[in-house]
């Protein structure tokens, strides 16, 4: 049901039934290290390129998502996802493997929380019984396609981030115990003039407000019903400009605790990650392995996922164009919602 301008309420409470966070060696030295359910070696698993270890990190993810929901793979309607490369390579190649019908979305670093969303509503509206939503990244494959290729040994200034390698997935259906997806605010593009490819927290952050407010407005509650908001990927800039913005529009953040993925992924005294983590693994992996962990341990009851996307082109860049950011949010909550 479409609540406010932007916003929808899923008022048949669609139950997440399994996730799955697996992510590679970096990521694994972190301090959520423990919330994973695989951590890997090898940055390559194994394969003969990036591309295609990003590929396997999806499969797997998926393949133990169902798992996890007690179901089989035959049993899901559809996958909705999406990652960091030209045409979403790794999630079109992996729903080939998989073989289950596929909706293919882009919302960069967006990803996961978009396409929780739209897997929500699908569920909500009866139209699929299962639906699996996945996003993933790769460190290798972004500095490749982004910026420079890992190899070339550049260096980078303190507002870079670190893109994570890792794949997150969920598994939607009608009905079972929590946590459950309650509501949904979709972004608009935001574009405040930054060009800057290794400063995309300052430019994600405005969207990431614009998104956090919205909502808000829309569903007519306050910041503290969330016992968390979480951020995707602004790290430490984004972070702390999201903090003035907020100030600034008089917004009570205060009500709640408000932390950023990009930040809670690695350890700052011991990991080289500039200003912090970034990729569509970021988010997915935080919100589907750390995050729901607590959920599901009653540490958290509601909390909203504010996925954050800078929608950076290499081409478009290279002809010096800026570099629009869109957010989207997803509250999961471990009880039904009564608004």
């Amino acid at each position: 049901m479409l609540k406010g301008h932007q916003s929808w309420i899923f008022e048949n409470n669609p139950v997440i039934a399994g996730t799955a966070a697996i992510v590679g060696p970096f990521e694994g030295q972190g301090p959520l290290a423990h919330d994973f359910d695989i951590v890997h070696g090898d940055l390559r698993l194994g394969q003969d390129s990036w591309e295609k270890a990003e590929r396997t990190l999806l499969e797997e993810a998926a393949n133990l998502a169902i798992e996890k929901a007690g179901i089989t793979k035959e049993s899901i309607n559809f996958l909705i996802g999406g990652d960091l490369m030209n045409q979403i390579i790794s999630s079109t190649f992996a729903a080939r493997t998989l073989q289950i019908p596929y909706i293919g979305v882009f919302g960069a670093c967006s990803t996961s929380m978009e396409s929780l969303a739209l897997a929500a509503n699908l569920v909500n509206s009866g139209s699929a019984k299962y639906v699996m939503s996945s996003a993933c990244s790769h460190n290798a494959t972004a500095e490749k396609q982004f910026r420079y290729p890992t190899e070339y040994g550049s260096q980078k200034p303190p507002t870079a981030q670190y893109s994570v390698t890792g794949a997150g997935v969920s598994v939607l259906t009608q009905h079972g115990e929590g946590p459950y997806v309650t509501s949904a605010t979709m972004g608009r593009v935001v574009d405040m003039g930054i060009t800057d490819p290794f400063n995309m927290g300052a430019a994600m952050a405005p969207a990431a407000v614009d998104t956090i407010q919205a909502h808000f407005r829309d569903l007519q509650i306050e910041p503290g019903y969330y016992d968390l908001i979480v951020t995707g990927d602004l790290s430490k800039v984004g972070y702390a400009i999201a903090n003035e913005l907020f100030d600034k529009h008089k917004f009570p953040i205060h009500q709640t605790v408000y932390k950023d993925c990009g930040m809670m992924m690695y350890d700052y005294e011991k990991q080289t990650v500039q200003a912090g983590g970034s990729g569509c693994g970021c988010s997915a992996t935080v919100t589907y392995g750390h995050l729901l962990r607590r959920m599901r341990e009653k540490e958290l009851n509601r909390i909203l996922v504010v996925a954050t996307g800078a929608l950076l082109s290499p081409i478009s860049y290279q002809q010096g164009e800026t570099i629009p950011c869109i957010a989207h949010a997803v509250s999961i909550e471990n009880e039904v919602r009564k608004l």
